[in-house]
């Protein structure tokens, strides 16, 4: 028996990675995430490989296995992909203190966040 096999989310030009729980706000990783958007594939990880944002190694990561994933799972030309949507959200968030003057508490928030990326695949032009 077993569950039905559910429809595929994506379209059959489309390859997803996902991340969860990156160690830094979603406000600066959404900076970097920015920075990709509709580039090519090949273009995205030049930048990331240069970038100096300390963020930029996991993006790359999350991105290259986006690119395995359409080449092997989905059969897609590497050559022809780019970034077409790159999401962040926000994971939790660790709430620590601080010791401060006169019996007081200062908080501080440590947040966390995730982040998808979808590669779709251009249409060749003749």
């Amino acid at each position: 028996m077993g569950k039905k096999k559910t429809d595929r989310r994506l379209a059959d030009n489309e390859a997803m990675a996902r991340a969860k729980m990156i160690r830094i706000s979603p406000q600066k990783l959404n900076l970097v995430a920015a920075s990709i958007r509709g580039k090519s594939a090949s273009a995205a990880v030049a930048e990331l490989a240069f970038s100096k944002r300390r963020v930029a190694k996991d993006v790359k990561a999350i991105l290259e296995s986006a690119i395995a994933n359409a080449e092997n799972n989905h059969q897609l030309d590497v050559d022809n992909l780019f970034v077409a949507e790159a999401s962040v959200g926000r994971a939790m968030v660790m709430k620590r203190w601080k010791a401060r003057a006169r019996g007081r508490v200062g908080k501080i928030l440590k947040p966390w966040s995730n982040m998808r990326i979808i590669l779709r695949e251009r249409e060749e032009t003749a």
